[in-house]
């Protein structure tokens, strides 16, 4: 999506009109008042050059031979409502005035006019167009503040803020982002969070998961289709890229498409458009893409499962989710968003969890991610009578894997050096709660450092 100059800078007019003389004369005078003229010879024209120069002002002649200023006024209204337009004519009367300011025109000159005159009027029209787009900025950035303290991811260890700083970094833009990560670790909310900061939010975020549908079913959900291009489509219908005009769109899964698929994805990166199965003709779309996957898709190029061009179209910007083994600080504020949310669904008291029960959630691994302590934990509110629950609430695979101390209580009356950092790394871990980003701190080492020692003493 486009936006507006900035709003420090000189504005940008296109000047239309029929006349070269009249297009020279106003391209010296608005060059030497301050203002960046462009201009178009004609109203086609002009309305040829709107969407490549998109100006803060237009400035148009009301009768051309070929397209009229009115003409001109209407697109460059539906470019951008906020364009102040001036019409310009020599045959000027109050009812052709009005009607063109009823049209949106933001002024209707008389020529011939005074250069002076022309000047105050494009200021005035420049210090509009200014107000109105901070106007819009600081609404957009409200909109963002709102978002970002009711319904920022949660988390606070260092990766997860790392994320989320990137995901805000990005979410502006119409850049295509691919988040990837284990299943479970929270693709599809990072994908709504981009969204909801984006400029599209007002618009519709709408997701599927490839691997979910057969290869037929999913061209047809993804681009639509015709009446009768196959048994059962009795009718047209408009496929999620269509349906997701001026919003989000989130392919889950991507890494499970196949091949004849990713071709017509590529297109659709590459030329914005789709072509309805069984259909002719093309449909421009206009849908920031957002993809995922859980797996190394360099790895799936390597085996010519998936396609190179469309792997750097999607990986414009990468964001990778960190598996919750490794951000396990922030299981406790988890577990109280998780508490929360059931209690609020169930309109019951707030349930809490004791100390064991946190210390089992803290140990296990979480193969399952964020989706497996949120399952866990909703069994646990179902199984426990109490309003505090207890460890044997928790599924057993939870409970029953407890973590085993990584270096003997029988030290070596000469340790080796292995010895010694193990110990040493227990104790530095043991003082920072086993918070294994400050632990890395303390040891002055990488986390990854630490991941990979930890994975080889069988800690990780």
């Amino acid at each position: 999506m486009n936006s507006p100059a900035s709003l420090d800078a000189a504005p940008r007019v296109l000047v239309v009109d029929d006349e070269t003389g009249i297009l020279d004369s106003l391209r010296i005078l608005l060059k030497t008042e301050g203002f960046v003229p462009f201009t178009a010879h004609g109203g086609k024209q002009g309305i040829e050059r709107l969407p490549e120069l998109r100006p803060d002002i237009v400035l148009t002649d009301v009768r051309m031979p070929d397209v009229g200023g009115g003409h001109v006024l209407s697109k460059a209204r539906e470019m951008d409502p906020d364009m102040p337009v001036i019409m310009m004519t020599a045959q000027a009367t109050l009812q052709s005035a009005m009607q063109a300011v009823n049209e949106g025109a933001f002024y209707y000159l008389q020529k011939p006019f005074r250069n002076d005159e022309l000047i105050t009027i494009l200021r005035r029209a420049a210090e509009h167009r200014k107000l109105r787009t901070e106007n819009t900025v600081l609404k957009q950035e409200i909109k963002r503040r709102e978002r970002n303290t009711s319904g920022r991811p949660i988390g606070r260890s260092k990766s997860w803020l790392e994320v989320l700083h990137l995901a805000e970094t990005v979410a502006p833009t119409d850049s295509t982002v691919l988040i990837t990560g284990e299943s479970g670790t929270g693709k599809e909310v990072i994908a709504r969070y981009i969204h909801d900061l984006s400029s599209r939010a007002d618009h519709s975020f709408l997701s599927i998961n490839c691997g979910a549908l057969p290869e037929s079913l999913l061209e047809s959900e993804l681009f639509g289709h015709v009446k009768g291009s196959f048994t059962g489509a009795v009718k047209d219908k408009a496929g999620l890229f269509a349906a997701a005009q001026s919003g989000t769109f989130f392919l889950d899964e991507i890494g499970e498409t196949t091949a004849s698929t990713q071709v017509k994805l590529l297109r659709v990166l590459q030329q914005r458009e789709v072509i309805p199965v069984g259909a002719t003709e093309a449909q421009s779309v206009d849908a920031r893409v957002l993809a995922a996957t859980n797996r190394d898709l360099e790895e799936e190029i390597k085996r010519g499962s998936f396609r190179a061009d469309l792997f750097y179209r999607l990986n414009v910007i990468a964001v990778h989710l960190p598996p919750l083994r490794q951000r396990a600080e922030d299981i406790p504020l988890l577990v109280d968003a998780f508490l929360a949310r059931s209690a609020a669904q169930r309109n019951e008291e707030c349930k809490t969890v004791d100390e064991s029960t946190m210390d089992a959630l803290m140990a296990y691994q979480w193969p399952g991610n964020v989706r497996e302590l949120e399952n866990a934990l909703e069994r646990a509110v179902i199984l426990s009578a109490d309003i505090v629950i207890e460890a044997d609430a928790l599924p057993e695979r939870v409970t029953a894997r407890r973590a085993e101390p990584f270096i003997t209580t029988r030290i070596a009356a000469t340790p080796t050096l292995d010895v010694i950092e193990r110990a040493y790394i227990q104790w530095v871990l043991t003082n920072e709660s086993g918070n294994k980003t400050r632990a890395a701190d303390m040891l002055g080492i990488d986390p990854s450092t630490l991941y990979r020692k930890l994975a080889r003493y069988g800690e990780a």
